[in-house]
């Protein structure tokens, strides 16, 4: 359908937006393209929803808690941090948007990846923002060093996104210290996949650097991408900068069902640890399948994998087309440095044995 944009704005002419991995409805499908959680979430975050519901339906008439107290101070108390260290938003697209707008609208230029988060690019038009692109190591790398000039910021995930790989913790506090007078944004939404989740995220480094923020998700370790719930952890002066923002933005940003559900999940401690230990298993088990089949597979602290398929006479997007027409469905971007790999979601043990199953039937027969 042709769009007629006669009555556009100037500014919305101009943007590229994001474009999410599809969600398409189709039966029997494989779907490990969106890193959605195999499991579900916590049992106790399903019930303190309904609760919510059985109590006072008539609640729902009434906005909820514009400042989400009970949740900030669960995730404060979870993070060993105070309240007023914890801001939350619809997602954490929503904190990160937020993030651009506060603290990236400077003369010097924002700092990131080559092969990153893509909603990063479109952030930075939507607000202006000057960017620096920085070229990851040939391993897909982040070396600090590359980073070491003037900048109005710095903004990469860890695990990164799409190659799965950790940066330490050292690292990002060299980072932090080398750009007293910028903003560091550590975007952990995968953070809770890596061994050992204590040592590798940056929210240990909050009371020793001023210009740090540490962003994370619900909808991955969490298992709740339906209820868009997202944090950022960083000093209370930065924290007032985005509650000051979100208030000329969006008073009421997460409903009552969601703080209950979020912060249930925080709370069940059991449930957390015993899924995110499956999924790392998941991941290994599908790692050392794909490498067998011939793949390179990037170490992933992730809930995916990133993965070369190596195949003598069929290229990368030909067999990401091939797993479609089987049915399983995974990503892949045909840009310069990452067309030659998959992002493959870890799924379920049955989902990962189709994916296999598929991949070993199309190499069969190539």
């Amino acid at each position: 359908m042709s769009i007629d944009t006669r009555l556009w704005g100037g500014k919305i002419r101009k943007l590229t937006p994001y474009v999410a991995g599809e969600q398409p409805k189709v039966a029997n499908l494989c779907k490990l393209n969106t890193n959605e959680n195999p499991f579900p979430p916590s049992p106790k975050a399903v019930a303190a929803m309904q609760a919510v519901l059985a109590q006072d339906a008539q609640a729902l008439r009434l906005y909820p808690d514009p400042e989400s107290d009970e949740l900030r101070q669960v995730l404060a108390d979870y993070h060993g941090l105070s309240c007023e260290q914890v801001f939350v938003g619809n997602g954490s697209d929503e904190v990160l948007a937020f993030i651009f707008a506060c603290f990236f609208v400077k003369e010097r230029p924002l700092l990131m990846p080559d092969v990153s988060y893509s909603f990063y690019p479109v952030y930075a038009q939507t607000f202006d923002v000057a960017t620096h692109i920085i070229p990851l190591k040939e391993d897909f790398s982040i070396d600090p060093d590359d980073y070491r000039i003037p900048c109005g910021g710095v903004i990469l995930p860890n695990p990164n996104a799409p190659t799965g790989v950790l940066l330490g913790i050292e690292s990002i506090r060299k980072l932090a210290s080398e750009h007293p007078n910028s903003v560091i944004v550590i975007d952990e939404a995968y953070i809770d996949y890596a061994d050992d989740v204590k040592s590798a995220s940056a929210i240990g480094l909050i009371d020793e650097f001023d210009n740090l923020v540490v962003t994370q998700t619900f909808s991955k370790s969490r298992s709740l991408a339906g209820l868009r719930v997202g944090a950022a952890f960083a000093n209370a002066n930065l924290i007032a900068a985005l509650s000051t923002y979100k208030n000329s933005f969006n008073s009421y940003p997460i409903d009552r069902l969601a703080q209950a559900g979020a912060a249930a999940s925080v709370l069940d401690e059991v449930y957390f640890e015993e899924k995110r230990q499956a999924v790392i298993t998941l991941r290994q088990n599908l790692t050392a399948s794909l490498v067998g089949l011939g793949f390179t597979v990037l170490p992933s602290a992730a809930n995916f994998v990133f993965a070369k398929p190596n195949h003598q006479t069929l290229d990368t997007k030909e067999v990401f087309e091939k797993l479609r027409e089987a049915g399983v469905i995974v990503r892949h971007w045909d840009k310069p440095r990452i067309k030659d790999y998959l992002r493959i979601t870890v799924g379920t043990a049955e989902q990962n044995a189709r994916l296999i199953e598929a991949l070993q039937k199309i190499f069969a027969t190539a």
